[in-house]
């Protein structure tokens, strides 16, 4: 079993910032590429950024220069510091992990969703 744990969201005023935290745990062999996602009432799920194991970053262009993607492959976490954050901003980020586990005596790779926090930005 593998699982991924959301947390760091909240209630922020626009201007401030927030860093939200991506945990995985289980029989985990590596994890490849993670990406936080958001999705907003009556909105589709859309990528906000992305990094891969070798620290290659995509960011959306609504979000390039005000937010950072890292990860701490060591402890198989993977972090978004959002700064200047905008009212339009608020949403359930999610984030997703592309990796391999272990299955028995095999190993598999599959995608993985946590359960997503709320980041609310007050105007």
């Amino acid at each position: 079993q593998v699982h991924l744990v959301e947390s760091g969201g909240g209630l922020v005023q626009a201007g401030g910032s927030l860093r939200l935290s991506c945990a995985a745990s289980g029989s985990i062999f590596n994890i490849n590429a993670i990406g936080w996602y958001r999705q907003a009432p009556g909105e589709q799920r859309e990528l906000v950024a992305r990094i891969t194991r070798g620290g290659s970053t995509t960011y959306a262009d609504s979000v390039k220069g005000r937010f950072t993607i890292s990860r701490d492959n060591a402890k198989y976490t993977a972090y978004l510091q959002m700064d200047s954050l905008k009212p339009e901003d608020t949403a359930v980020y999610y984030c997703s992990a592309d990796l391999t586990y272990y299955r028995g005596s095999w190993t598999n790779t599959d995608d993985f969703w946590g359960q997503g926090t709320q980041v609310t930005v007050a105007s």
